[in-house]
């Protein structure tokens, strides 16, 4: 492969720890919470649904161990994809990382096309008149404007987000001291009979259910490790913006889950047509601080999405970039806007598939989406990064500057989470078949693999690609740069 000229475009280590952190922190929370938690009272039936904000976040913090431990030792732009092309290439060649990029190329604007959802759904409490039409048209339009925000260099992007995730912060702390001047601890007690009877079938498919909901809404915790290329030190950084923005992030969503449900009765939350489901934040605020609070803190709830659509397209974009690069996608994702050094196709690519996530789920539900997105993303990255983690302990050739704590526990804990969840995801959307479709596309990628490598005459109708590249230099370098 031909060295890269020193002038030539190229992504540049500019993301320190703050900002890092902050990446995670705005895409983790985003519109999430805000249209999730009465989501997760109808999953459990009652306010014990603040286990699943539990079980979530120990989900979370596992499998946070792991993408940091991964992430700290190859810092390369495209998170999973640089981690099972490493661990995997003595075994399947480059099957391990094309299945990647063909299952991140739809389940990541899956998880952007439930923001734009929920952007859409608050938009209705400031503009209740809103038909579907209009709605629909307005979700199409953000996501062409995110895409125009993004058209510039990462430096100006960084010193964005910080300030979108400062008003993250001030809109949950906004809502969780609302709900504290107006709480009422026998609401948040008022649980249902048979709320904990784990020797029913039904209280364990609530819990998976739960837990699918909480893990959703911890995703992006890993947005650093996708932009492991522009982050600085990564050694270090990667895994303290992971750590950190899980622990902040728990923290936050359990104020928040256990506020509102001292201000509004769960049993208003299981009428999907109500206000209390719809637009429950700004319910909150119309109740304890009045109807102007209530419209200035939803508007800062749309910024807030807006951030998290920001960052979540940001480092997606950057997934089919660094596979082009290897030869392992399609050409033209691996070129860099000559003066911006952003990968264009990957940004478009982005796009239009949020576009198309949105309109299936406006034409179905949220929760659908959720199920389906999650399918898709168990299969490939979440159990295939739980095996790299243990072929590259193996290994003498990796550098690791950080090393999970208590292994192999975390590694154990992610799987039997994710395994749990792909498992009871027929169950939890009946009729949409989320393990048969993540089946299907998976295969349909292997296949399309299959006929690339023998075009290529690599494994398995050649030899196993294990020479150094240029890519591997930039991972070394990134570990202490």
């Amino acid at each position: 492969m031909a060295s890269i000229p020193v002038r030539a475009p190229q992504l540049r280590r500019r993301i320190g720890s703050f900002q890092a952190t902050a990446l995670n922190m705005s895409q983790m929370v985003g519109i999430g919470p805000f249209i999730t938690i009465p989501a997760m009272i109808v999953a459990f039936g009652g306010p014990q649904a603040v286990v699943g904000w539990i079980a979530g976040a120990v989900l979370a913090l596992a499998d946070g161990l792991i993408w940091a431990e991964l992430g700290a030792a190859m810092p390369g732009s495209g998170g999973t994809y640089v981690y099972l092309r490493e661990a995997f290439k003595y075994r399947t060649g480059r099957l391990m990382p094309f299945l990647f990029v063909w299952s991140a190329v739809l389940f990541i604007p899956l998880v952007m096309s439930t923001g734009v959802i929920g952007f859409v759904q608050y938009l209705g409490y400031l503009a209740p008149g809103m038909d579907d039409g209009t709605g629909t048209l307005i979700g199409l339009a953000l996501i062409v404007f995110i895409t125009v925000v993004l058209w510039r260099r990462i430096e100006s992007l960084g010193k964005l987000t910080v300030v979108l995730w400062a008003v993250m912060i001030l809109t949950v702390l906004t809502v969780i001291a609302a709900c504290l001047t107006h709480f009422n601890l026998a609401q948040v007690m008022d649980f249902p009979a048979g709320a904990f009877d784990i020797t029913s079938g039904g209280f364990w498919v609530s819990f998976v259910a739960g837990l699918t909901i909480g893990i959703y809404d911890y995703l992006g915790y890993n947005t650093s490790s996708y932009m492991g290329a522009e982050v600085k030190n990564a050694g270090r950084t990667i895994p303290r913006s992971v750590v950190f923005s899980v622990v902040g992030i728990m923290v936050i969503y359990l104020f928040m889950q256990i506020g509102v449900l001292g201000v509004v009765r769960w049993q208003e939350m299981l009428d999907t047509n109500s206000m209390a489901y719809q637009s429950l934040v700004s319910l909150v605020l119309q109740r304890t601080w009045g109807s102007e609070v209530a419209l200035v803190v939803t508007a800062f709830i749309l910024i807030t999405a807006f951030a998290s659509l920001m960052v979540g397209l940001l480092a997606g974009s950057r997934v089919p970039y660094d596979a082009a690069r290897d030869g392992v996608f399609f050409k033209v994702f691996a070129k860099l806007h000559p003066t911006k050094e952003f990968p264009v196709a990957g940004l478009v690519a982005m796009g239009v598939m949020t576009a198309v996530g949105f309109l299936i789920g406006r034409a179905t539900n949220i929760g659908a989406l959720i199920q389906l997105l999650t399918a898709v993303m168990v299969l490939v990255q979440a159990l295939g990064q739980v095996a790299a983690v243990a072929v590259l302990r193996r290994r003498t050739d990796v550098v690791r500057p950080y090393k999970m704590w208590l292994y192999p526990a975390p590694l154990i804990v992610a799987g039997l989470g994710w395994l749990v969840i792909y498992f009871y995801s027929d169950i939890n959307a009946p009729g949409l078949h989320p393990i048969e479709l993540s089946l299907a596309w998976v295969a349909v990628g292997a296949i399309s693999f299959f006929i690339w490598a023998k075009r290529e005459k690599t494994w398995p109708f050649g030899p196993l690609p294990v020479e150094k590249n240029d890519v591997d230099e930039e991972i070394r370098s990134g570990i202490s740069a």
